[in-house]
């Protein structure tokens, strides 16, 4: 069966189960989604344990047909996250600029050290001893939250709009960073060749810098010309190549299509939409991006449920696998109250803007396709039991499933607690 095909079943499957769901379950889509692929996968393995051997390795042959890992970060994120860009608020994202800043980088960074180091002990523990680049490998990859996760699940709930822009400015930008940092490590973990801190440094710079001015000069020629027509449908066509050419563009210079993919949304979304757009075009721009996030978005969720059947589970790193979910979540928890210590010496904050962005980052389709990036054939182990590939997978898929399912489907109380205290007239702590 081929690629498209493949997609096809698998789109009609998300909604089928985002249909179901209106009825039966009730909760919020993405999570739905995700669990019902899921329950799929499970019963899968359990069939192809039993009574049914051949169905396990059919369903495995499809979902590798698809090659998660290169669909996402080579092909729909680019639409993700110009999607994204596309509904910020650039006023009110000024006006925690520094925040938002300080979280996506510093805070981005700071985590990677706290799981990768976390990683390295614990792993001397359980007698399966890391190399420490690789523990900050993964750090790196399941530090940034996922903006698909974020923006489909904590945006919709409603929180205070101080907290609301701080989860999408941070998830927007902090994926570019985190692709950035893992792709630097890796370089340094599976190059083979001597490096060196200039030249991390460098590799760094060109991928973030060159990205960020990248996506401002895509946004300002795209700008340019949807301001030179008034076709609707020349209009909306004319965003589409963003996301399609300008990101294939971005990859091939080498530089973050990720972070192009942000600055342009954001430039068109608050720039080109009043300036460049005719009434029914903003209508129907809002209307076309928001169908084409949601397709998308219910297409990545089923994956992500389906890549159970692509983890190679060894009762070896169970213990690992376990371990990994709280690690990440104090590193995440850390990354985020340290630079609020700084942030409260200048204002004033909603009491529960740490435990909101600490619960409410989520992880999801961007930390798996990173996973599942990393080359096979590196034995771990004394006696080299468990790959390096299988061991990260099974950690990323635990953290993963652990925040979309428990985190997503807890947040919303805390989004209440805050929302209570915003009218109540204690916001600040």
């Amino acid at each position: 069966m081929s690629v498209y095909y493949t997609l096809c079943f698998l789109a009609a499957m998300a909604i089928t189960i985002a249909f179901v769901n209106q009825y039966i379950m009730k909760i919020q889509t993405t999570i739905a989604i995700t669990s019902g692929a899921l329950a799929i996968s499970i019963l899968m393995l359990l069939l192809g344990k039993t009574t049914w051997p051949e169905l396990q390795q059919h369903a495995v042959e499809v979902i590798k047909t698809v090659d998660f890992g290169e669909f996402l970060l080579q092909g729909i994120l680019g639409f993700l996250l110009f999607a994204g860009g596309l509904g910020i608020n650039l006023p009110a994202l000024k006006k925690q600029k520094w925040e938002i800043t300080i979280l996506a980088t510093v805070g981005t960074a700071l985590s990677t050290v706290i799981i990768g180091s976390g990683l390295w002990l614990l792993s001397y523990v359980v007698a399966i001893p890391l190399p420490f680049v690789y523990c900050l490998l993964f750090g790196a990859l399941i530090s940034p939250t996922d903006p698909i996760a974020v923006l489909a699940i904590v945006k919709k709930l409603g929180a205070p709009e101080q907290i609301a822009i701080q989860v999408e400015g941070e998830t927007l930008f902090n994926d570019g960073i985190g692709l950035v940092v893992f792709l630097t490590i890796f370089a340094v973990a599976f190059s083979g060749n001597e490096t060196t801190f200039g030249s991390v440094m460098a590799l760094f710079a060109h991928e973030a810098i060159g990205g960020i001015i990248f996506g401002a000069l895509l946004g300002l020629m795209s700008h340019v010309m949807i301001s030179a027509t008034d076709d609707g449908s020349m209009e909306l066509l004319m965003t589409l190549c963003i996301p399609t050419a300008g990101f294939a563009m971005a990859n091939v210079l080498g530089v973050s299509g990720a972070l192009a993919m942000v600055v342009a949304g954001i430039m068109i979304g608050n720039w080109t939409r009043h300036t460049g757009f005719s009434e029914q075009s903003k209508h129907f721009l809002d209307h076309f991006w928001h169908l084409l996030d949601e397709f998308l978005n219910a297409l990545v969720f089923l994956l992500i449920g389906l890549a159970m059947l692509l983890v190679g589970f060894h009762w070896q790193a169970w213990l690992l696998m376990l371990l990994s979910i709280p690690l990440v979540i104090a590193g995440r928890f850390i990354s985020v109250s340290a630079p609020y210590m700084v942030f409260r010496c200048f204002r004033s904050y909603n009491k529960y803007s740490v435990r909101i962005l600490t619960w409410g980052g989520l992880r999801g389709g961007l930390s798996l396709a990173m996973a599942l990036s990393i080359p096979a054939g590196v034995k771990l182990g004394s006696g080299g039991q468990v790959e390096l590939r299988d061991l990260i997978l099974m950690m990323t898929y635990a953290s993963v499933i652990f925040s979309i399912l428990v985190q997503g489907m807890t947040i919303t109380s805390l989004i209440k607690r805050a929302n209570e205290a915003e009218r109540a007239g204690f916001p600040i702590e």
